[in-house]
């Protein structure tokens, strides 16, 4: 999985045998991280609002504190106004 616009690629499981289709996301949502396996979308961002979605989970070679930068995201958007 690559996380788009932070240039780093994270070692990911994926479990699931849906993805929303990118063509038919309302304007405003962007796909934020992308499958390098398949091409499919593993999260997705409101822009403008303090909702974001993952679907993936690290593997535990590489470290499940690999996408603890989301949690961080998480916690920051509660005290805050934007993601």
């Amino acid at each position: 999985m690559i996380g788009l616009g932070r240039g780093r690629v994270e070692i990911t499981g994926q479990n699931h045998d849906f993805a929303a289709d990118e063509a038919s996301l309302p304007e405003g949502v962007v796909v934020k991280h992308r499958s390098l396996f398949d091409g499919s979308n593993e999260g997705i961002a409101c822009a403008g609002k303090r909702v974001f979605l993952e679907q993936y989970h690290p593997e535990a070679s590489a470290g499940p504190s690999d996408s603890h930068y989301l949690f961080e995201r998480f916690v920051e958007a509660m005290a805050s106004d934007a993601i």
